[in-house]
């Protein structure tokens, strides 16, 4: 017995339905932060726009860590979770280094450049993983994107030694550089599932918060 095109349809779960599913609430949870990275940046609150970034990542994580202890997810819920974390992914880790980029530089037509260069590079190397996924089952070919974040987040940190026109170049150059790992043929291991690894995030997103926060106050 066939089931005609329109019973198949009706048969398909609502685009909302996906929300209920935890995982793609921390994804979702890590976009909000993102927008407000994005938003900080654009306005020159960098202290904030680092809490943003640092936490986007920590949440890209946990939607990783709470996907895998939950049971009774079938293969439409995975798929539909790594789909919604390739297109955050372009947007937490592209798009918003690049603004953060374009925003420091005063948004002078030079850093479209370096902004276009690392945006193309996250979108290569997205388009890379979802083909081939990881080397061997365990480690990323190329620098995993969120390392991007967590990099930038650290670097600006030394910003109060700098000239604004210095930092400036200093972030541009660390940009391109990250955008050349990104798309290298270097060998990562995949941290997100490793116990150590994500209770050093923790530590790490906690101290950049209260770091930058201090700084806001």
């Amino acid at each position: 017995m066939t089931i005609d095109k329109s019973e198949a349809q009706a048969q398909q779960p609502t685009i909302l339905s996906y929300v209920k599913d935890l995982p793609n609430l921390f994804s979702l949870a890590g976009l909000a932060c993102t927008v407000l990275a994005i938003y900080f940046s654009i306005i020159g609150i960098y202290g904030a726009a680092m809490i943003g970034m640092v936490w986007a990542v920590a949440f890209d994580w946990a939607d990783g860590l709470v996907a895998r202890k939950m049971k009774g997810r079938t293969g439409n819920d995975r798929a539909f979770g790594g789909q919604l974390d390739v297109v955050i992914d372009i947007v937490s880790y592209g798009v918003t280094p690049a603004v953060l980029l374009m925003s420091y530089g005063h948004f002078e037509p030079i850093y479209l450049i370096g902004a276009f260069l690392m945006l193309a590079a996250s979108a290569i190397r997205l388009s890379y993983f979802s083909v081939y996924g990881l080397a061997g089952g365990t480690k990323y070919t190329g620098l995993a994107l969120d390392n991007n974040s967590l990099i930038l987040v650290f670097i600006f940190l030394f910003e109060g030694l700098f000239t604004d026109g210095g930092f400036s170049i200093v972030l541009y150059i660390a940009g391109l550089t990250l955008a050349a790992l990104n798309v290298s043929q270097i060998k990562t291991p995949k941290l997100s599932g490793n116990p150590i690894a994500v209770y050093i995030l923790a530590f790490y997103t906690l101290t950049i918060t209260a770091i930058y926060a201090w700084q806001l106050i």
